[in-house]
């Protein structure tokens, strides 16, 4: 039986400046002392933590992989039990070591964001790539933007298009938006605007804001698609509607209201009318893929 899915931390990339969400608690749940993982789990969707800690605790000791994870995850946020990120790494740790890769892909973190530990690039590198090798697109992502920056591993622009590439087939969107700016800027491939054009635009439909606004500036300057102002306005636009508050959004709106300024008032109503029918659009679209 496989186990629900949980959001578990977000990460700002360092030379990228994008956020990545590393998604998803998905593992088999081992048969032993599955009934009591259950129903810790449906404890902790619902926030009843002290039952879930109750459940979790005994199962971790005894070497329950999923449990442990969930208890690396309270202790790393502070639910239900006090905000422990030495506790976290001892959880974590025990599963990552069994090979569990949300484990592997937290654990890493800590040492890439040096949370509660020592940063260490090169032991975050480690266990991303025990993570990546495992298949998991959270991890492939990470592992990729480690090469493309140069941290804990040699930088690499092949070989972290390497891992975006195997990410974004599996439809991770952020791998697709690094994919497509690989593309853009001709870093381990040859420059293609239409291919990066392609990538971001599947980024975007699953809600990448952060594609949006380069979609927005391929449009504003006709690169690898036809120069277009309204639909440049367009991409800024859902750009910000979906950014969280911040320096990246703040750009976005910069650029959207220097496009703007470029337009009759007859093309910024059809350019605000073609940002909700591409938002309403993507919206259908996310209802029947998954994320």
């Amino acid at each position: 039986m496989q186990g629900g899915r949980l959001m578990v931390v977000e990460a700002n990339c360092l030379g990228w400046g994008f956020l990545l969400l590393v998604a998803a608690l998905s593992f088999e749940v081992p048969s032993s002392g599955s009934a009591g993982f259950e129903e810790g789990e449906a404890a902790y969707i619902r926030g009843d933590y002290s039952t879930a800690l109750r459940e979790f605790l005994p199962l971790a000791k005894a070497g329950h992989l999923g449990a442990q994870f969930y208890l690396g995850h309270m202790y790393a946020y502070g639910q239900g039990v006090p905000l422990d990120y030495a506790e976290a790494l001892k959880w974590y740790r025990l599963a990552a070591e069994k090979g569990l890769p949300d484990a592997q892909v937290n654990l890493g973190h800590m040492y890439d964001t040096g949370k509660g530990i020592p940063q260490d690039y090169r032991e975050a590198a480690k266990w991303y790539r025990l993570a990546a090798a495992q298949g998991d697109a959270d991890a492939q992502t990470y592992f990729g933007v480690m090469h493309a920056d140069g941290r804990g591993v040699t930088q690499d622009y092949r070989e972290a298009v390497k891992w975006f590439r195997l990410a974004a087939g599996e439809g991770n969107a952020e791998a697709q938006l690094y994919l497509g700016l690989m593309y853009s800027k001709g870093q381990g491939l040859p420059q293609d605007h239409r291919e990066s054009a392609k990538w971001l635009h599947l980024a975007a439909a699953r809600g990448n804001a952060s594609a949006m606004k380069n979609l927005g500036l391929l449009h504003e300057l006709g690169l690898g698609v036809p120069r277009d102002l309204i639909e440049a306005y367009a991409w800024y636009s859902l750009a910000i509607a979906h950014h969280v508050p911040g320096p990246e959004r703040d750009s976005s709106v910069g650029n959207r209201d220097r496009v703007g300024g470029q337009l009759s008032p007859e093309e910024l109503a059809r350019a605000q009318q073609m940002a909700r029918d591409i938002d309403t659009r993507f919206k259908q679209l996310g209802k029947a893929v998954p994320k």
